[in-house]
């Protein structure tokens, strides 16, 4: 699992790339550390290389929209594929999220 954080438009966008299952979740969260000191803004997570989420993966993604939503920002994902799409759906996620 890797994330590439770049700063785009006055925003961020993270590239998730591989697979954030549990073990990979411990690394990531301290990969999108920048996105939570920069929560005020616009951030977009770019899931077109994400594989696989589970539940620790959605914590995180849950984490960094409670820190948006704290300091103003917002959270937008992107390009998810079906799998993830059906996880977000079962677990209520799709609707706390912009999803383009």
């Amino acid at each position: 699992m890797t994330i590439e954080i770049k700063e785009e438009n006055g925003g961020y966008t993270a590239l998730m790339n591989g697979r954030l299952d549990t073990p990979a979740a411990v690394q990531a969260a301290k990969d999108i550390q920048p996105l939570m000191e920069h929560a005020d803004k616009e951030i977009t997570l770019n899931c077109t290389n994400l594989e696989y989420i589970s539940s620790s993966g959605l914590r995180l993604f849950l984490s960094l929209r409670k820190e948006a939503a704290s300091k103003g920002g917002k959270v937008i994902i992107e390009n998810i594929n079906d799998e993830i799409k059906k996880v977000f759906m079962m677990t209520g996620f799709y609707n706390l999220f912009e999803i383009k």
